[in-house]
């Protein structure tokens, strides 16, 4: 028994990753080198960075299309566009909100959370967020597994769903020639997860030099094929009244909805910024702009392709389809080059808002044995074995449960954004969020921060019922209205509760003053040291006027 013991040892202690000396067996569960805040070196990330970044994160299919569906449902094209202009501007406050504590602190979503949900009690909402990453994974690289199959279509028109022999079943969702060029996608895509974070900007900068001028192309091409810019520019409104300002409302929550995963976990990308500003003022302006320039060039492509066909095809990839099957060897061309641009915007969306957010999550649920480069791995398996295609299908309410699951992480952001700006204004012990001692300030009971949990709870309770509507549910009007706002109802709920539940019931390690520390934080080692060891665990700072050393003590007192 003893021999079987300790094997398991020496596969635990070979599987185990990088992590710094001296740390104990329970900080061993709570950090690695990846959830360490990131010393000065790998700080990489410039303004310009984040404006490639976000540029290459707005061209991607869901982009494209999500003026679609409030158009089908009785919006005009500028008011569809103007939904998203004023949905992802409010969605870039939210980013540069919660991405600030990044780029003060460096460090990611997980370790952030611990200050408002507790060391232990960080866990589900980073289990959370690791499990619809890993989902979207699967469903963004079936897209992209849509590209390439154009792609061989290109090249060779017999590769055709039609002609080629399926051996999947016709309810299933997919087809012998789509499963091959979704795991050629997938399979293609792995190399990509290998590179660390502050390397793998370069991918979005390519990107965002290719894909948008592919994107400008296409829809060059469907001018000139329309003649025009077609009927859909000049379709009023079929909507009046109350009507009509509900489906403007539902319009700019369906973008911040689309857009609700990353506004939770943009500290992973802004810890990596070498200036705070770096990540203020590029985030704020190319998010609105990229994002609503990209639903622009999906309206009008669209838009043309009712003069061609005489329908609207909203979806990009089955108009180039369409392209492919009327073209000559030219066109296919164009094709092949559209459609590589659009399987590269898939890549570089499927890396920044599922494989780093994955991959970061799963490191701080098992950070012994998980870097940020094996969740990455991690997130494409579960992508792959998932068998996206089911969720793909037409009777399937999938699309349905992700758009209401910004539900969940309103109520994450919420309570995030309140304990950092309102209540610690500003403040945080960082050597402190690694320390699993009930002596540290966000221990809290047992590892777990009751107010947090309650405001969560709170927030989501909010939209219970307006959610069950959304599904088919039949509910009192007055909860569709609300659920018609559930971002902003999740959010403000459990932001509100949070800060109610603080006000009368204090936490520790608070500030009565505006006071951001990160940059004046010297040790970043998480390791207890002598004075540490018997649970003072205060972190060193330098007085940036008189550049001596002092602690800072949970009443904000100087401790020289």
């Amino acid at each position: 028994m003893a021999e079987k013991r300790s094997a398991v040892g020496r596969w635990s202690d070979r599987l185990a990753v990088e992590a710094e000396p001296g740390l104990t067996t329970a900080q061993l569960m709570l950090t690695n080198h990846d959830l360490k805040p990131v010393e000065a070196e790998r700080r990489t990330w410039g303004a310009w960075n984040f404006v490639g970044f976000w540029i290459a994160d707005s061209f991607n299919i869901n982009t494209w299309m999500i003026s679609s569906s409030m158009m089908v449902n009785g919006l005009s094209w500028w008011q569809s566009w103007l939904c998203v202009w004023i949905g992802y501007a409010i969605s870039a406050c939210f980013i540069c909100l919660t991405g600030r504590i990044g780029a003060i602190y460096h460090i990611g979503f997980p370790v952030a959370s611990r200050s408002s949900f507790g060391i232990w009690g960080s866990l589900w909402p980073v289990l959370n967020r690791a499990a619809m990453a890993c989902i979207w994974y699967g469903v963004q690289a079936y897209i992209g597994g849509h590209c390439v199959y154009l792609m061989i279509r290109s090249i060779w028109k017999a590769w055709d769903r039609e002609t080629i022999p399926n051996t999947f079943s016709p309810t299933s969702g997919t087809t012998t020639a789509d499963f091959v060029s979704f795991f050629i996608f997938w399979l293609c895509s792995l190399p990509a997860i290998w590179f660390p974070v502050h390397k793998i900007r370069h991918l979005f900068t390519v990107k965002a030099y290719f894909v948008p001028s592919a994107a400008i192309a296409f829809m060059i091409w469907a001018i000139v094929r329309a003649g025009d810019i077609g009927p859909i520019i000049r379709q009023p409104s079929s909507l009046k009244g109350s009507d009509l300002a509900w489906e403007f409302v539902k319009g700019i929550m369906s973008s911040i909805a689309n857009f609700a995963t990353l506004i939770v976990n943009d500290p992973d990308f802004t810890r990596y910024a070498r200036k705070p500003k770096d990540a203020l003022w590029s985030q704020l302006f190319t998010i609105p702009t990229g994002f609503a320039i990209t639903s622009l060039i999906g309206i009008l492509v669209s838009s043309c392709s009712f003069t061609i066909y005489g329908e609207a095809v909203w979806d990009p990839l089955d108009l180039l389809e369409k392209f492919l099957d009327d073209g000559n060897s030219a066109e296919r061309f164009g094709v092949f080059v559209i459609s590589f641009a659009f399987s590269l915007a898939q890549l570089g969306t499927n890396i920044a808002a599922n494989s780093v957010s994955a991959g970061a999550d799963l490191t701080a649920l098992l950070p012994r044995w998980i870097n940020i480069r094996r969740g990455g791995y991690i997130c494409a398996a579960v992508g792959l074995a998932m068998n996206p295609w089911t969720l793909l299908t037409s009777n399937n309410q999938f699309t349905t449960y992700l758009s209401a699951y910004s539900v969940f992480l309103s109520s994450i952001a919420g309570v995030i954004i309140c304990d950092y700006y309102v209540v610690r204004r500003g403040y945080l012990e960082v050597k402190e969020l690694y320390d699993e001692r009930k002596t540290g300030p966000y221990f809290y009971t047992w590892g777990i921060h009751w107010r947090a949990y309650a405001a969560y709870i709170a927030g989501i309770l909010i939209n219970v019922v307006g959610f069950a509507g959304a599904v088919g549910r039949k509910v009192p009007i007055g909860a569709t209205y609300i659920y018609n706002v559930n971002f902003f109802a999740g959010f403000l709920v459990s932001g509100g509760v949070y800060w109610l539940l603080c006000h009368f019931f204090p936490v520790p390690a608070v500030s009565d003053k505006w006071m951001e520390v990160g940059g004046e934080i010297e040790d970043l080692r998480a390791a207890y040291d002598s004075d540490s060891a018997t649970g003072s665990g205060h972190e060193n700072y330098v007085d940036p006027m008189a550049g001596k050393p002092y602690k800072l003590g949970a009443d904000d007192s100087k401790i020289v």
